[in-house]
């Protein structure tokens, strides 16, 4: 794919790499690199998106409504990787937050066309974190992928916490997620919701575009249905008839949810019945171009048509896991907060 193109595409949604090993891998060992200094999450600027801030998770495509002001929710969202490039700096395995270049690419990609689809459901609040590099899914020292992978949780785990101390008040929260995101997520469900009386407060966890295994958050169920809340959904997009060779690692046993129908099972939704995508520009909405069918631990997508679609032929649609389904999203995530505030008052 020329470069031209793939800028066009990654223009489709968040600019990752796909998952075939394309993309730049370090080849320093993370501990003989120096690490960028930590975020503080009192200061404005450490947070992609705040209501308190003008920011690109408040924009809607057009015809819709930012209602962060009046939500009863808060979302916390938690971005996907968008350090991919061969680094420019000497902080090769997490990105340093004084970097502007990322930090724009943040909140230009996945705040403006991912985290935007909450903001009829709640409050959106997304720390910037010094997010590990695409490295960590292409190298094969386990050792330098945990310890970036750390580093960059530890950040959300402190935003978390910076969150639930001054902002959050007995609210109830989305957890909202693509990719990397959704490992720190998982994770933060695991160590801080489960089995706390924050679990009472969870109106629902979006763990989007990585495998979530079914057993893998014991006491929270995959969301069933349409309005379920208490629960967790997740979604991997790949094109209809494909199955990755990485399939057996973990997507075999993930939790996979329809985001047409909203439901676990395995029928067959027609686009007639999809709400719409959001792609560029961002002001436009594209009604009823995907269809979507549960296959398994991932979800298959007749390929859609969208301008430039011609010129997209991975049939790993990872990058568009919500983009895809924005309009759908952001209806159901409104849903899950009406139905929970309707059986929590």
């Amino acid at each position: 794919m020329s470069a031209r193109f793939s800028l066009l595409l990654s223009a489709l949604l968040v600019i990752v790499p796909d998952a075939f090993g394309q993309g730049y891998c370090n080849v320093k060992r993370f501990s003989t690199c120096p690490c960028p200094p930590p975020p503080n999450y009192a200061q404005p600027e450490h947070w992609s998106a705040l209501p308190s801030k003008n920011d690109p998770a408040d924009d809607c495509p057009r015809g819709l409504q930012n209602n962060q002001n009046d939500a009863q929710a808060d979302v916390f969202f938690i971005h996907p990787t968008t350090y991919t490039e061969e680094p420019k700096t000497e902080f090769i395995w997490n990105q340093d937050l004084r970097d502007a270049g990322l930090n724009k690419v943040v909140d230009e990609s996945p705040i403006r066309y991912q985290a935007s689809a909450f903001n009829a459901a709640g409050k959106i609040y997304a720390p910037r974190y010094r997010q590990a590099h695409y490295s960590v899914f292409l190298t094969s020292h386990k050792d330098d992928k945990q310890a970036a992978l750390d580093t960059a949780y530890n950040d959300v785990e402190q935003a978390f916490l910076y969150y639930l101390a001054h902002w959050n008040q007995g609210r109830p929260i989305i957890i909202a997620s693509h990719s990397q995101g959704t490992i720190h997520a998982a994770r933060i469900i695991k160590e801080h919701i489960l089995g706390t009386p924050l679990q009472q407060q969870l109106v629902a966890a979006y763990l989007v575009g990585m495998p979530v295994p079914y057993d893998s958050l014991p006491g929270l169920p995959a969301c069933a249905n349409d309005s379920a809340t208490g629960c967790f959904l997740s979604w991997s997009s790949y094109e209809r008839g494909f199955v990755p060779p990485y399939y057996p690692l973990a997507l075999e046993r993930a939790v996979c949810v329809n985001p047409i129908s909203w439901e676990l099972n395995e029928s067959y939704i027609d686009k007639s019945k999809q709400m719409g995508a959001v792609l560029r520009p961002f002001s436009n909405t594209l009604p009823h171009i995907c269809d979507a069918q549960v296959h398994g631990g991932i979800l298959w997508i007749t390929k859609p048509k969208f301008p430039g679609s011609r010129f997209y032929t991975n049939p790993n649609y990872h990058i568009g896991d919500i983009n895809l389904f924005y309009l759908d999203v952001r209806q159901n995530a409104l849903n899950r907060v009406n139905t929970f505030m309707l059986h929590h008052h």
